[in-house]
C-alpha cells in the first residue's frame, strides 16, 4: 500500500512539474485549472503515508475528549496551517529551507519551534487528566497551529519550483487543492478517533469510578505519547 501512493505521488508530481513548465511557457489559466484534480489525489495520497501529524492528531482527539465536530475543526486548523506555512516559507522566507540533499524541502527553524510546542501541548493536557480540570476551546486551535507549523515538504517542493521560475501562482493553485486532499484524510482520522474513543469513555462513565479513573488513564496516555512522538521526531 505504502509503495502504491509513493508510485502516485511520483506520477502526479512529474505531470505537475510538467504543467508548470507548459504555463511558464503559455500562461493559461486552463493549465492551472487541469492541475487541481491531480492536486487533490497527490493530497489525500500524500496525507495517507506516515507523517502529517496524524498520530499527534489522534492522541489530542483521545486526550483532550475531544468531539467529531471540533475534531474536524482541528484537523482543519492542522492542515491549514500545515499546508500555508509552506507557502509563505517559499514566498517570503526562502532563506530558512535547508538547501542540502537530505533536508531539501525542511525548514529546521519552524520544525523545531513546532515540535518545542506540542511538548508544552502533551504536559498541559497530561496535567488536565490528572488534575479533574476542564479542557478548554481553544485547545484544538493550539494544537492544530502547532503541529501544522512544520511545513508539507512537498507544497514547499512545487512552492519553490513555482517561484523560481516566476509563475507563483501556480504554486498556490497546486497548494490550495492539495489543502483540499490533506484536510479530507485528516479530518477522517479525526472523526473516527473521536467517535471511537467517545464511544469506550462513554462505556467506562457508566461502569463506577474505577473505570472514571481507567478514563483519565487512557487521557494520560494520550498525552504521554504525544510528549513521546514529538521526541522520537528528534533523535
Amino acid at each position: 500500500m505504502f509503495e502504491f501512493l509513493v508510485n502516485i505521488q511520483r506520477v502526479i508530481r512529474t505531470a505537475i512539474a510538467g504543467n508548470i513548465d507548459a504555463y511558464v511557457q503559455t500562461p493559461n489559466w486552463h493549465i492551472l485549472l487541469a492541475m487541481l484534480p491531480m492536486g487533490i489525489v497527490f493530497g489525500v495520497a500524500h496525507a495517507m503515508t506516515p507523517g502529517h501529524s496524524k498520530a499527534l492528531l489522534a492522541s489530542y482527539v483521545v486526550g483532550g475528549e475531544v468531539r467529531p465536530l471540533r475534531a474536524v475543526a482541528t484537523a482543519m486548523i492542522l492542515s491549514v496551517t500545515h499546508i500555508t506555512s509552506a507557502v509563505v516559507l517559499a514566498l517570503v522566507a526562502n532563506t530558512l529551507i535547508t538547501r542540502t540533499l537530505v533536508g531539501a524541502g525542511r525548514a529546521p527553524m519552524l520544525e523545531n519551534i513546532s515540535r518545542g510546542s506540542m511538548v508544552v501541548l502533551g504536559l498541559w493536557l497530561l496535567y488536565l487528566a490528572f488534575a479533574h480540570k476542564p479542557h478548554r476551546q481553544g485547545e484544538g486551535v493550539i494544537m492544530g497551529v502547532v503541529a501544522g507549523l512544520i511545513p508539507c515538504p512537498l507544497t514547499l517542493f512545487v512552492m519553490t519550483m513555482a517561484v523560481s521560475r516566476s509563475v507563483p501562482e501556480a504554486g498556490i493553485a497546486f497548494a490550495a487543492a492539495m489543502l483540499l486532499g490533506v484536510s479530507i484524510v485528516l479530518s477522517a482520522v479525526a472523526v473516527v478517533t473521536a467517535i471511537t474513543s467517545g464511544r469506550i469513555k462513554g462505556w467506562l462513565e457508566t461502569h463506577g469510578g474505577i473505570f472514571d479513573h481507567l478514563g483519565r488513564m487512557v487521557s494520560g496516555i494520550a498525552a504521554v505519547l504525544i510528549i513521546s512522538i514529538v521526541i522520537l521526531e528528534l533523535r
